[in-house]
């Protein structure tokens, strides 16, 4: 039973709790919840439509009591009427901490909710930030509101909302210092890049963006559903598949394998299929002591790793 009780009058609160009514569709809810204003205001939103759900704070220690947030987060969405509990993560050694912290933090997600769907608060401005970053890595990128077991109900709100969704419950959130520093890439695309395109077109640039983004991500959702498995595939068979379909049948593979996909593995991987002349293996990956490789082996693609 919900024991949120919003003011008469909450209009960003509202837009949450319509968005998160469009969303439903039945059983028990796992929300990723940070205390940052997105994952406050959706946890609000489904306390305030009375949703089964409970929610999960992943600490992933990386900074200065990052146990206390996840504590005090913990604690207000229990007085809404929430069930939930506190996962402490250990992260793996290597690079890019954001991209580990992220699959960690989706993994320790997927275990709580036990096969049920997890519900992360992604608004526009992420899925504007995630086109722009996707299309400097040559591969231009989209969030759909649904994408299998993982649901973004506020993919369409602005931050505006659930910041103003929190301020209507009189609700102060977290604010990750990540999110203030420019070493960041996406920082730096928010900080800097976004305004000045805002000066350039005369108006917001974020809507615009996020439907392109959104275009990608229903048309990366109808490749997937007609891209085969790689795995019982021989690289003749790879070559008559049309570009984009073998592109993300690569793609696939590769991350079958552990392998972290970039545009240069998927496209060194692409030539051992399409223009084969006998060539050596491609680097795919590694660290300082080894290197993983693709090379094509009687017909087919196989990964291996050697030796720097």
């Amino acid at each position: 039973m919900s024991r949120l009780r919003p003011p008469a009058r909450s209009p960003h609160l509202l837009a949450c709790r319509q968005a998160v009514r469009r969303a439903y569709a039945g059983g028990r809810i796992t929300v990723g919840l940070s205390g940052g204003p997105d994952s406050l205001a959706l946890s609000a939103a489904i306390a305030a439509e009375g949703l089964p759900a409970q929610v999960l704070c992943v600490d992933h220690g990386l900074q200065g009591g990052s146990d206390a947030i996840a504590r005090e987060a913990l604690r207000r969405a229990r007085e809404w009427g929430l069930d939930g509990s506190i996962r402490t993560l250990d992260l793996p050694a290597g690079p890019n901490m954001e991209a580990r912290a992220r699959d960690a933090r989706y993994q320790a997600l997927a275990q709580a909710a036990g096969g049920g769907e997890i519900w992360v608060a992604h608004t526009a401005e992420d899925n504007a930030e995630t086109l722009l970053l996707g299309a400097l890595r040559g591969n231009p990128a989209g969030m759909a509101v649904r994408r299998g077991s993982v649901v973004r109900p506020l993919l369409a709100l602005r931050r505006a909302d659930t910041e103003g969704a929190c301020r209507e419950l009189g609700v102060s959130w977290w604010r990750d210092p990540h999110n203030g520093d420019p070493a960041y890439r996406r920082v730096a695309l928010r900080q800097r890049v976004l305004p000045l395109l805002g000066e350039i077109t005369g108006g917001d640039p974020i809507p615009a963006l996020a439907r392109a983004a959104a275009k990608i991500a229903e048309d990366d959702a109808f490749l997937q559903g007609i891209t085969p498995d790689a795995r019982g595939l021989s690289c003749e068979d790879l070559a008559e598949l049309a570009p984009a379909v073998r592109r993300r049948a690569l793609a696939d593979w590769l991350r079958d394998q552990g392998i972290d996909v970039t545009q240069a593995a998927i496209e060194g991987v692409e030539r051992l299929c399409t223009q084969w002349r006998g060539q050596g293996p491609v680097a795919v990956g590694g660290d300082r002591s080894r290197r993983i490789v693709v090379r094509r082996r009687g017909g087919r693609l196989e990964t291996s790793a050697e030796p720097r």
